[in-house]
């Protein structure tokens, strides 16, 4: 756009000169007509050939940093959990809304309010549990009045047998003038009395340890709506919450990284409302792709930038890096966390920052590095372009470690070279120098060079012409 508003303006600035020299003298129409012939041809050609010369670099010999930079976000190291109810799980309440939390960042004392949960369900849950207590008292009242009224029968009855057995042991002693014949009915009369009376004292022995068990047991099931009853009304009193420590309430996050707001619910399982940070110590939580992960590890150095600080620079140091692949929310990639721990303490640090991490793997002293673009990969093997006497050459290297901008190269490259930055723009008819194959298979099994090239599939005439 600027090239066109550019030739726009010559050329109106050598029509206008060209209507004057016409006004003012007619010999000067024909240089001004091949002037403006001129201008034409040097804007439609010259600048289009000007956006097809190739870029040309050479490699660079030097130290060689290995790094992975990241985006992280800054958490305290350790803090301090300010949970909702533990117990409402035993009670199958699942998920409880939060229905009112303090300002994030809040500063708080011991025992300060920092949040109250919505009661609708439990209150639910209390009304239930109460009407099963009321009845559950019912039956214990039931179970006491038919207790209470058997044994009362059974002792009646047990007074009754004793009287019916003391009658016939007095027909027995009134018998003795009758003749033996009537004398054993008496005595029968008088023995089955007497067996009748002992068994009502045996049934009443029986039916009274029924009467208690029947009771124990709607007793237990009384204490256990009781104890359901209680359990509730305690959790009740959980719903307001304070806070357990003084500090900064910041919120918690869930699975997937939202705050925990008003409107959102805690799970039974985690019931975390909010966290009290210790600043002392804080940390980068990043998140690594699976390609670069291999090369992290425990214990290298970070550098470490404050998006909202600028001007601040820090240093870390990687202190766990995760076994297992996650899949975070809108990415089809997998990424493996990573924890940077910060080596300053500084008083500005909050969480939820974002920081830049920049992460140290290796470094390589007196390397010849090419930038990435320079580098590509035909049939597994790794190659440059270079200019050579006019022409472009087709080279294959063996490269090492790269970084986000450079590759090093092992084999294949010197530092006079001329590497075009892409690909030349005519690539017929150019010529292709392999390495040695006793160089190829020098670096065969090495994970940090490319993988090795075979001349078995080469023409006679590129056998000839590698080196």
């Amino acid at each position: 756009m600027h090239l066109c508003n550019l030739f726009f303006t010559i050329t109106i600035v050598v029509i206008n000169h060209f209507s004057v020299f016409i006004a003012m003298k007619k010999k000067y129409l024909l240089p001004a007509g091949l002037l403006v012939l001129v201008l034409i041809f040097w804007m439609a050609f010259g600048v289009e050939s000007s956006g097809n010369t190739a870029i040309l670099v050479s490699p660079r010999q030097g130290e060689f940093n290995v790094t992975v930079t990241t985006t992280g976000e800054l958490r305290a190291q350790k803090s301090i959990e300010i949970m909702g109810p533990r117990g409402i799980r035993e009670i199958e309440l699942y998920r409880v809304e939060i229905q009112k939390l303090v300002p994030e960042g809040t500063i708080v004392e011991k025992g300060d309010f920092v949040a109250e949960l919505n009661r609708s369900e439990i209150m639910t849950k209390l009304k239930t549990a109460q009407l099963d207590l009321d009845q559950v008292q019912s039956q214990v009242i039931q179970a006491r009045l038919d207790s209470s009224l058997t044994l009362s029968e059974a002792r009646n009855e047990i007074i009754n047998l004793r009287y019916a057995m003391e009658e016939a042991q007095l027909a027995v002693k009134q018998s003795k003038y009758e003749s033996p014949a009537v004398q054993r009915q008496r005595q029968i009369d008088y023995e089955q009395a007497e067996r009748r009376y002992n068994q009502a004292k045996e049934n009443y022995i029986t039916r009274q340890k029924q009467a208690e068990a029947e009771l124990s047991e709607v007793e237990a099931e009384l204490q256990k709506k009781q104890n359901d009853v209680q359990k509730i009304q305690n959790l009740m009193k959980e719903f307001t919450i304070y806070a357990p420590e003084s500090g900064m309430v910041i919120y918690e996050r869930d699975w997937n990284g939202r705050k925990q707001v008003e409107g959102s619910t805690i799970s039974a399982w985690n019931p975390v409302v909010a966290e009290l940070p210790d600043f002392n110590v804080m940390e980068s939580v990043t998140y690594v792709n699976e390609v670069d992960i291999q090369q992290i590890e425990e214990g290298q150095q970070v550098d470490v930038g404050l998006d909202a600080m600028p001007e601040k620079n820090l240093t870390g140091i990687v202190t766990d890096v995760a076994n297992i692949g996650i899949q975070r929310p809108n990415s089809d990639a997998k990424v493996y966390e990573v924890i940077i721990e910060i080596q300053e303490s500084d008083s500005t640090l909050r969480p939820a920052m974002t920081t830049s991490n920049l992460i140290h793997i290796s470094s390589f002293p007196n390397t010849l590095y090419l930038p990435l673009e320079t580098v590509h990969v035909q049939d597994s093997t790794s190659f440059i372009y270079t200019k050579e006497d006019g022409n472009p050459v087709m080279r294959q290297v063996i490269i090492g470690q790269m970084n986000s901008n450079n590759v090093v190269i092992l084999e294949g490259a010197k530092p006079d070279y001329k590497v075009y930055l892409s690909i030349p723009a005519d690539t017929s008819g150019i010529e292709y120098i392999y390495l040695p194959e006793k160089v190829v298979l020098q670096y065969k099994g090495d994970e940090k060079a490319s993988k090795p090239v075979s001349k078995a599939g080469m023409s006679a005439a590129e056998k000839k012409r590698a080196l």
